[in-house]
């Protein structure tokens, strides 16, 4: 029993390393945050984003680990909802920006000339079915 234990414990310990590592290594190689204070000009911030993401990071393994139950109002969880699309999407933006995926994804396909349409469609695309996901599978 107590080795059971042990080899769980080892286990989340080494994919809690991997994941983390990971993580670290995607903001760092790819300099999302620099580029993120780039974008929106707010350069003498940078250190403000990056302690934003370490206390995220850990708020949200602590949310993970002990499974919270809120009761607030629909209002708010409206907006923690709102912050977390936000986040979500200011982080595929960033690495789409970093790495040039439309323009490499619109070059192959042909449609140079139509990269706003290629772009409107994935977000309108991701916003009808994050709509369906919600309205159909979450009670």
């Amino acid at each position: 029993m107590i080795i059971n234990i042990l080899f769980v414990i080892f286990i989340g310990l080494a994919w809690g390393t991997t994941v983390g590592a990971g993580y670290v290594a995607f903001l760092t190689v790819f300099g999302i945050i620099p580029r993120l204070t780039q974008l929106t000009k707010t350069g003498n911030k940078i250190y403000a984003y990056e302690w934003s993401v370490v206390c995220g990071a850990v708020c949200g393994t602590l949310a993970f680990l002990r499974e919270p139950v809120f009761s607030l109002p629909a209002i708010l969880l409206l907006f923690f909802g709102l912050a977390g699309g936000v986040y979500v999407g200011m982080i595929a933006a960033a690495l789409t920006e970093v790495l040039n995926v439309f323009p490499l994804l619109a070059k192959r396909v042909g449609i140079d000339d139509r990269l706003l349409i290629l772009m409107m469609a994935i977000v309108l695309g991701k916003i009808c079915g994050s709509l369906f996901h919600w309205m159909y599978f979450v009670p």
